[in-house]
């Protein structure tokens, strides 16, 4: 994308029926591949807002990558600072800080595309884990990651 348009994949109508379903699930227990529902409260309404992520663990940090680019819940985590992942009971309150480091944010994307990729790819515009590294560090730019930690 250019620098002056933020990169984000609009959800279609089948898209937006799967993620309601898959985010249900998750409020219910149901985990797919590792799947949990994301809670963060609203830049504007200050209501809670809800999607399905894929956390990704790596190294020692578990992360959250916006596969679809500078969507609201980015914009929500950006100013809000935390929110809670969600798998039925299992609730954890978490504080997320945006990775700004190239380095660290290549190292997430390849891991994070070896492990979903077969998922989100289709959001990487041809990038994938086997990509370069500086391949990896241009669509870092695109595709904002976050370091979560999560509360004890």
């Amino acid at each position: 994308m250019s620098a002056n348009t933020p990169y984000y994949a609009k959800v279609n109508a089948f898209d937006l029926r799967l993620n309601r379903f898959i985010g249900r699930l998750a409020r219910f227990g149901v985990s797919l591949a590792g799947t949990a529902e994301l809670s963060v409260r609203g830049r504007t309404s200050g209501a809670m807002q809800r999607i399905p992520v894929n956390p990704y663990a790596h190294g020692d940090a578990q992360y959250l990558v916006s596969a679809r680019g500078r969507s609201q819940w980015v914009r929500n985590m950006r100013a809000a600072g935390a929110g809670e992942l969600r798998v039925g009971r299992k609730v954890r309150d978490f504080t997320a800080a945006e990775v700004t480091d190239p380095a660290e944010q290549a190292a997430v994307l390849r891991g994070y595309l070896e492990k979903w990729g077969w998922e989100v790819g289709r959001f990487f515009q041809g990038v994938t884990a086997t990509s370069s590294e500086a391949e990896l560090r241009a669509a870092a730019a695109d595709h904002p990651v976050f370091r979560i930690t999560v509360a004890r």
